[in-house]
Parts: C-alpha cells; structure tokens; sequence
C-alpha cells in the first residue's frame, strides 16, 4: 500500500457519525474498518467439485468493475489488487447449482478477500456461496451480468459464534438481464452485509430477498442500494428477520434511487421483522428518492411486531404445545423467502438451523 492511499485511508476511516455506519457497533469489526486488524495472505474460496463445462475459476490480478465509498472494501482493494474470478460463458445453461465454500482459518486474523462473477451473454447459472466455521473476513464481490444473462447468487452466512463477517455484494446488471439474489445470514458475532445492484441498460431487472435470526448478543446488518438509472428496469426487495435473546440487534436499510433518466421504473421494497423475546432491537429504514414521475410504481413497507397471538392460539387450540406453535410460526415466518433457495437439501439444513438458534433462545 502506497502512503497516499494510506493516507486516504486514514481520512475515511469511520467514526460512527457517518450515516452508513450509524448503526454499526464499530468496536466489534476486530479492525476490518481501521487498519489496526491483523490481515493475513490467504485465499479461502474453492470450488465444490468439478468445474462443469464453460465455466472457469481463476486467482489472479483483477480490476475493480465500479467505485465504492465503503470504507472497508477500500482497504480490502487498497491490500491487494489480485483476487479469485469466476467466469461463465456466454450461451452457457449450468443444469446444477455451483458450490463455492470457505476453507476455514480462525479468528488470530483476517482475510482480505476479493471476488468476481462473471456470467456471459444469455448464460444462465446458479452460484451457491457457503460460508461457515469461525473466522474474520472483509469481502469484495462484484457481480457482471451481462446481455441476457440469468444469474442466481446465493449466499448463505452459516458461522460460527466468533465471526467477523463484512462484505460488498455489487451486481452489474445489463440490457434484458436477470440478477437474483438470496442472502441467508443464521450466525457470527458480526455481519454487515451491502447487497447492491447497478442497472446499465433497459431491461435488466432484479430480485434481493433474504433472511436473518439474530440470537443474544448478535449483529446483523444488512444495507440495500438499487440504482435505477436507465429506464425499464424493474427491482424487488424482500428481506425477514427473527430476533430473540438480550441485545440481538439487526438492521435492514433499504435504498432505492430512480433517476431522472430511469422513466418506466417498477419497483418494491419489503422488509418484515418479528420479535420472540424482550430486549432485542430491530432498525428497519426503507427509503425511496425519485427524479421522474413517469414510474411504473414504487413503494416500500416495513413492519416489526411480535408473536402474532391468533396464530399461536388456533395452533395450541389443536393440542400443539408453545413451543413447537412458536416453532412452526417462526417456521413459517421464513419458509417465503428459503422456499425460493431452491435446492431441497439446503432448504432442509437451513431450516434445520433455524430451529437450533429457536432452541438455543429458549423459545
């Protein structure tokens, strides 16, 4: 790192002032945001099995595809300019999901750890990212989905209870193109995840949904930005959340930005969240800017509320105990957005999951 970009960086270092990191506990990002963690050379990512035909994962030198103003994949870029690239190509249809998952390595340091996806002309494709274990890690990943193009990214935050996790998920989506996105986020100590997408082209559309059980103690934070700034696209956001245990905190912000030039936009913002115990907190802000009212249409909605008591007494009325009526409502609370993974096994282990952080909050 050069002493100018070191100087950069310590001018944007955060202090929590800053609206983006408002609500982000900075003491607990083990130094990911400040220059003071401890980053070691590594490469955590691989591919699950054999790579099928037409695609390609590589480590090697990599250009940033956009700007960020994320303090922390600034110094993620600033560390090293050579990352992993997985490459779909054009016209090709993969019949499977792609597995890539995490080599574990422990809390004693970090990783800074870039990533790119890119899925070719009219090829369709979904990508499985797993990620699991004990471990401190700043992600850059950023997504190009080109002309025609359909791409599934699924990312599924499965840690262990020492996990410093914060990452940059940036999807660049072109002309008549499809981008979906499924964020899962059941374990760590931190995570602070900013899935965003950038429209180029009319016609492309997207689809973010997600979910989130924070336990005691736990952060979880999840930061939206669509930008529409082409015209004919179409956005839609869905995220859930479950808190339960003294001081879970999560937040879920959600940005939409429709340009003046973005006329035909359509888009939706959703996020709900549901509380199980006392002392668990969840910030919910879903914001719309608009230049032009010649839109489609654009709403939000978010709600935060408790147990829902007719549920629990029409299950309870049919001999269910409490606890298995709250499982099956929390169950069913999140079975909208897992159902959409798509992948019979994971859905099972991630309900599975689910119901051990519901036991492990007594509930």
């Amino acid at each position: 790192m050069s002493t100018l970009q070191s100087n950069l960086l310590e001018n944007h270092t955060p202090t929590g002032r800053e609206e983006a990191w408002r609500f982000t506990p900075l003491k607990r990002l083990g130094g990911l945001h400040d220059g003071t963690a401890v980053i070691a050379d590594r490469v955590s990512l691989a591919v699950k099995g054999t790579l099928p035909q037409g695609v390609t994962f590589t480590y090697g030198d990599i250009a940033a595809v956009t700007e960020t103003d994320d303090a922390i994949i600034n110094r993620v870029r600033a560390h090293t300019a050579q990352g992993t690239t997985l490459h779909i190509a054009a016209n090709t249809e993969l019949a499977e999901p792609l597995f890539l998952h995490r080599t574990q390595f422990g809390v004693d340091s970090a990783e800074f750890a870039r990533t790119q996806i890119r899925v070719g002309n009219h090829a369709q494709a979904t990508i499985v990212l797993e990620n699991s274990g004990d471990t401190h890690i700043a992600e850059d990943v950023e997504i190009v989905v080109e002309p025609g193009a359909h791409l599934t990214l699924i990312s599924l935050q499965e840690w262990g209870a020492a996990t410093i996790h914060a990452a940059r998920h940036h999807a660049v989506v072109d002309r008549d193109a499809t981008f979906k996105s499924v964020v899962v986020t059941l374990g760590g100590d931190l995570v602070r995840i900013l899935p965003t997408v950038d429209f180029i082209a009319p016609g492309a559309s997207c689809d973010l949904s997600g979910v989130y059980f924070a336990t005691e103690g736990q952060f979880f934070e999840h930061r939206m930005f669509v930008d529409h700034k082409v015209p004919h696209a179409k956005s839609r956001v869905n995220y859930k959340g479950a808190l339960a245990g003294n001081k879970a905190h999560t937040v879920w912000i959600g940005d939409v930005f429709i340009r003046a030039a973005a006329e035909g936009t359509d888009t939706y913002e959703l996020n709900r969240n549901l509380l199980l115990t006392d002392g668990a907190r969840a910030d919910s802000v879903p914001n719309l800017e608009i230049e032009t009212g010649e839109i489609v249409g654009a709403g939000h909605a978010s709600t935060t509320g408790r147990f829902d008591d007719e549920q629990l007494f029409y299950l309870m009325s049919r001999g269910i105990n409490e606890a298995d009526a709250k499982r099956l409502v929390v169950r069913g609370f999140f079975n909208e957005i897992i159902s959409e993974i798509g992948i019979d096994d994971v859905e099972v282990r991630l309900m599975a999951r689910i119901d051990d952080e519901l036991a492990k909050a007594g509930k």
